[in-house]
Formats: C-alpha cells, sequence, structure tokens
C-alpha cells in the first residue's frame, strides 16, 4: 500500500468517525428502523474507509434474535452492525472508551462486568428483556478475541461458546441465528489473521495494520436459526451454535453464492 493511498484510507476513517459522534447524538431519538439503518449505514462506510471489503452469505434475520458469532477482532463488530444491527453485548470497560463508549451508550449496548459474576444473572434478564421488546441482540460467546476462525492457516478457534447468554434466548422464546466472520484476501480467497486483534496486540498497530492491507475482505455467513424449547439446555444449545459457527466453512476461493456490500 503506498503511502498516499494509506493517508486516503487514514482521512477517511478520521471522517467517519467524526459522523459516529454524531450519530451518537442522533441514534437515541430516532425510531428503531431508522436508527437500525443509520447503524448499519455507518459500520459499512466505515468498513469501506478502512479499505475492507464485506461479503455477506446468508439472510439476517428479520425479526429479534439472539446473535452470536465467533470473535477475532475489533472489526467484527462492524461487519456484524453492516449485516444485522444489533444492541451489542460488550465488556463494561468499552463504554470508557473515547468514541466508541459514547456509540455503544447510544446504541444500547448492553454492559458486563466481568470482575463480578454474581452480576451476570442481571446481565442475562437484560438481554431477556430486550429480546421480548423486539430488539435483536449480539453476543460473542467466546468471550474474548482469538487469533482467527476455523479456516484459519495458522490458527485454531477459541475456548468454545460461553452457554451463560444462551439462556436469554430461551426464556424470551426467541431464536438463536449463529454468524460465522472470517477474514480473507480478496483476490485469492485465502484466510488470513491480518485483521486479528489478540495477544500483545494494541488497537493503533492493529488499526495501522488493517490500512496498510490491500484487498482485504471480511466473510460474514448468516446460518439458519435455532428455535430452542422452553425446556432447552443452555449447554447444549451454545453447543450447537458454537458447531455451525466453526464446522461450517465457506468454501475455498471466491464466493459466488454471497453478495458484496
Amino acid at each position: 500500500m503506498s503511502p498516499a493511498r494509506r493517508a486516503g484510507r487514514t482521512l477517511a476513517v478520521l471522517g467517519m468517525l467524526l459522523a459516529g459522534t454524531a450519530l451518537a447524538v442522533l441514534l437515541p431519538v430516532l425510531p428503531a428502523g431508522d436508527r437500525a439503518a443509520a447503524l448499519r449505514g455507518w459500520a459499512r462506510w466505515t468498513l469501506r474507509a478502512f479499505g475492507v471489503r464485506l461479503v455477506v452469505r446468508g439472510r439476517p434475520p428479520r425479526r429479534a434474535a439472539l446473535l452470536v458469532a465467533n470473535h477475532a477482532s475489533w472489526l467484527d463488530v462492524l461487519a456484524l452492525l453492516a449485516v444485522a444491527p444489533a444492541r451489542m453485548v460488550a465488556k463494561r470497560e468499552v463504554r470508557s472508551w473515547p468514541l466508541v463508549g459514547l456509540l455503544a451508550a447510544a446504541a444500547g449496548t448492553v454492559l458486563v462486568d466481568r470482575a463480578r459474576p454474581r452480576a451476570l444473572p442481571a446481565t442475562v434478564a437484560r438481554v431477556t428483556a430486550a429480546l421480548r421488546a423486539g430488539s435483536p441482540v449480539a453476543v460473542f460467546p467466546e468471550g474474548t478475541t482469538w487469533c482467527g476462525t476455523a479456516d484459519s492457516v495458522s490458527c485454531r478457534p477459541g475456548r468454545g461458546f460461553r452457554p451463560a447468554l444462551f439462556q436469554a434466548a430461551i426464556d424470551a422464546g426467541a431464536p438463536v441465528v449463529p454468524l460465522r466472520i472470517g477474514y480473507r484476501w480478496a483476490a485469492t480467497g485465502v484466510p488470513t489473521t491480518a485483521a486479528a486483534f489478540v495477544g500483545d496486540d494494541d488497537l493503533l498497530r492493529s488499526a495501522g495494520r488493517v490500512l496498510a492491507a490491500r484487498g482485504l475482505e471480511v466473510r460474514v455467513g448468516v446460518s439458519a436459526a435455532l428455535h430452542p424449547a422452553r425446556d432447552a439446555d443452555r449447554r447444549l444449545l451454545a453447543r450447537a451454535a458454537e458447531s455451525v459457527v466453526h464446522v461450517t466453512a465457506p468454501a475455498g476461493g471466491r464466493a459466488p453464492a454471497g453478495y458484496a456490500a
């Protein structure tokens, strides 16, 4: 990537961050439909500013659902919002991040205090209430980022899906929709860990790596919904969703069945 092109991307990203600041002010007063459209548009344009191409396979749900996905990068949040705008579940520290915290609060993000396990039932109750109210909720059940996805050439999936928040879908009678997020080079379809955000990596260094990447593509596969019974076991439900996310990998090369955004 030439220095001039990288500088252009940086300016574009800064512009989208400024737009995000304005969006944080507008979101609380927008109707639900307009709020979702605004979030989707901002996320898609921010991905484009970073030079990341979005490819979607499958159709996002049209009703309230618990969206669950693997987690490898901070870009996962943008990719998920660009496909299916939803209330996110995130760690409490996100609220203190510049701009991101403002957007998180404006979008109704459910914050989790990882240092207080006893607060988990209250978090499950909040997610249940959101689903019952008709709001889709998105969560990364692995709990943290891992270096890649199941189709990565050098990494394995993470520790597995934690089952606690699956109880919210059972209690609310809402479907669970597994989403699979993976990063590839658009020209070859070869998986890459260029967008991974793990270990001692920091956000600025990771963002710089993405800005310098040429032809980076994020693929989001939306799988068929799982419809848990009222007496379903959340551990079995989590295991089923995990198997969908980590086993149904997209075929190598380009994805003619997908559509680009």
